[in-house]
């Protein structure tokens, strides 16, 4: 009978590890798949702020709130199937997609930097309609722009995640891109949450009598614009590394190798000539290059968009 018990608990210690081990497994492909992603994860978490701006304290909040449960929704009930899918049917579509992503933030990157050298003549609020809009009306339209924009990026999140598990079981593929998911939503829209309302807390600590509390309220007020420009440059520069990186690292998986090798000879050049930077400077001109690349990719793309797409585009509007 003892023999039996102590068998029984044998054989449930041998599935606990299993168990365990697996955990671990999908832990370290999120974290890895994450990783990746960092880029997008960044330039995401720069650009939703923007969507709260303009609205009651009151409202703010509620509004990431929903624009985090639409996210959510994108990545677990749309995507995650959808990049399943794609690896049992046709998983030599996952490197053009994920090119063509590429592509689109590459795009992105180089008409955010367009903007900054040419900015856009903005529209008055009774060119674009907004003054007739209650505050209802205003807050649904900025909500499912916020949606519709997230689902781009969480597209390329979950396309990248894939790619990094590609070779794994179904279930382990299922469980990263869960996991990859609710984890970066989680940190986007609670890092998001945080900046939206540290300039509240700087109001309520500046009013405070401890100079030293005073002192930390009167700089988050002051300090949250600059920081929220910095992050938005991180993320404009993300975008393009990023996107940058994984066009070339997909031409390579087609065989054209003449890109990559420049960057890997560029990052190890400059390794040498700066030694004691170790890795990081290798790391560093290697980001450069990919960002490089990724903005003369762009700045192809926004003429190609000029003059072939919003004509065919308005065309197939006409018709």
């Amino acid at each position: 009978m003892s023999s039996g018990l102590f068998a029984l608990l044998d054989d449930i210690a041998g599935i606990a590890k299993v168990a365990a081990s697996s955990v671990d497994d999908v832990v370290a492909q999120a974290t890895k798949a994450g990783t990746k992603a960092a880029g997008i994860v960044i330039d995401d978490a720069a650009v939703t702020p923007r969507y709260a701006v303009g609205f009651a304290a009151s409202r703010e909040l509620p509004i990431i709130w929903r624009i985090a449960l639409g996210s959510l929704k994108n990545k677990l009930f749309f995507l995650l199937p959808g990049a399943l899918i794609l690896a049992l049917v046709a998983p030599w579509l996952i490197t053009p997609l994920l090119m063509a992503g590429g592509v689109y933030l590459c795009f992105e990157g180089a008409e955010k930097i367009l903007e900054l050298v040419m900015p856009h003549a903005t529209a008055t609020p009774a060119e674009t309609g907004t003054a007739a809009q209650d505050a209802g009306q205003l807050e649904e339209q900025k909500v499912s722009g916020a949606i519709k924009t997230d689902f781009i990026l969480s597209a390329e999140i979950m396309a990248i995640t894939l790619s990094t598990v590609s070779t794994a079981s179904f279930w382990m593929q299922a469980l990263v891109l869960a996991v990859v998911g609710i984890g970066i939503t989680v940190l986007v829209y609670g890092v998001v949450a945080l900046i939206v309302k540290a300039d509240d807390a700087g109001f309520a600590l500046a009013r405070q009598r401890f100079a030293p509390v005073r002192l930390l309220g009167r700089a988050l007020v002051i300090g949250m614009p600059h920081f929220l420009t910095a992050l938005g440059a991180v993320g404009t520069a993300a975008m393009l590394w990023v996107g940058g990186g994984i066009i070339i690292h997909g031409l390579e998986e087609f065989g054209l190798t003449a890109i990559g090798h420049a960057s890997h000879g560029i990052a190890v050049a400059a390794g040498r000539a700066l030694p004691w930077l170790g890795g990081a400077i290798e790391w560093l001109a290697g980001a450069v290059f990919s960002a490089v690349f990724g903005l003369v990719v762009g700045g192809i793309a926004i003429v190609a968009m000029h003059f072939a797409g919003e004509p065919l585009l308005k065309s197939l509007r006409g018709r």
